[in-house]
């Protein structure tokens, strides 16, 4: 065959490709990751509204049929807004909102401090999988819920009971549960991952030391828990009366390949306090720990982590020089290059603990 009677055969498949690219529903395998490039940052001013809310909280951000949806995890009014973000090699918009929904308990509205958003993604099916910390110092579960774009209540996932408050010593932390959530890069299945440590599992990171694996739990497209791997969290990047790091974001890529995100917290510091971290993460090789109750005496080999991107080189780039508190990450749309763009955003915690911002930075991935 002629190379111009395959021209047009070409070109079809090129535009059905990247059409599908675009949609940001279905990650399918791609080459290795070998670096991310700083292109843009984007500020969304902390007096921002929309239809009577305040915009703020922000803590997951997912890329689907062309729209941004960003997860809000004010716990009065449980929510997710849509909007129109630009992304190009030349920057980033500021998102133009274009929608906000509540979601909806079993029966009504959620009651205030029932949940507590963390992390959404679109499915193939174009439902919301969204996850709630709930209120472990409460009493109140974490869960894994599946919702309709309107918010409306579909169905629950069927968490593993490691992973629910039981007994004192045993079970999630207080805001260390389900921060993470990814669909799987091939099929409608999803995986999640704790901020912290289950107690039964290990200590919390700290300046000095960390003993500290999360699990990665695997969910299958009937939404059972399957497979965990045990992932280790650094210690705190930088002393302070308060200390914290931990798994804010997942996103599968590939075949057992992920980005992790790392946040690591620490009071006293000008700059806000903030160290974030991107790795590589491969599970092939490691154990799968689902039916260890206990990770504090168990032998297993854990998931392989590489650093991708210390964001602390970034500073200087940055508003004010501050990386703030980064807990939601996405792919984008492709670039001009035919470069994947990748887009992290921050939770502000509606500046409830001092000056702070919501965050939006555009990467290329190469």
């Amino acid at each position: 065959m002629q190379l111009r009677s395959l021209l047009p055969l070409l070109c079809l498949l090129l535009i059905t490709s990247c059409s599908s690219l675009s949609k940001g529903v279905k990650n399918t395998a791609k080459a290795e990751i070998t670096a991310l490039t700083f292109i843009d940052e984007a500020i969304l001013p902390a007096t921002t509204t929309y239809e009577g809310t305040k915009v703020g909280g922000l803590s997951s951000i997912d890329y689907a049929n062309g729209q941004w949806f960003m997860i809000c995890d004010d716990r009065a009014q449980p929510r997710f807004y849509t909007a129109r973000i630009t992304t190009s090699a030349a920057g980033i918009s500021q998102p133009v909102f274009t929608a906000v929904t509540y979601f909806k308990d079993k029966d009504s509205v959620f009651t205030p401090g029932i949940a507590d958003p963390e992390a959404l993604r679109v499915t193939n099916d174009n439902h919301i999988i969204w996850s709630s910390e709930g209120n472990v110092a409460k009493g109140i579960q974490p869960f894994v819920r599946m919702a309709s774009q309107d918010g409306a209540y579909v169905k629950d996932m069927t968490v593993a009971p490691k992973f629910l408050i039981s007994q004192k010593d045993k079970g999630p932390r207080n805001n260390g549960v389900f921060e993470a959530l990814t669909r799987d890069y091939s099929d409608n299945s999803y995986w999640i991952t704790t901020e912290l440590p289950l107690k039964q599992d290990g200590n919390e990171p700290t300046y000095k030391e960390a003993q500290s694996p999360v699990r990665m739990a695997h969910i299958e497209a009937d939404g059972t828990f399957a497979a965990e791997y045990v992932y280790l969290l650094d210690k705190v990047a930088r002393p302070g009366k308060l200390e914290v790091n931990g798994v804010t974001e997942i996103l599968s890529y590939d075949k057992d390949s992920f980005l992790v995100l790392e946040r690591s917290y620490a009071s006293g510091h000008s700059d806000g306090g903030n160290d974030v971290k991107i790795y590589k993460v491969n599970t092939a090789g490691a154990t799968n720990v689902r039916d260890i109750a206990s990770l504090q005496e168990a032998s297993y080999t854990p998931v392989t982590k590489t650093l991708l991107l210390d964001m602390e080189t970034l500073r200087p780039q940055l508003t004010d020089g501050m990386i703030d508190n980064v807990e939601g990450m996405t792919f984008g749309p492709l670039l001009e290059s035919g470069k994947r763009s990748l887009i992290v955003i921050s939770d502000n915690n509606f500046n409830s603990f001092g000056k702070q911002l919501n965050q939006l930075i555009l990467f290329a991935v190469e």
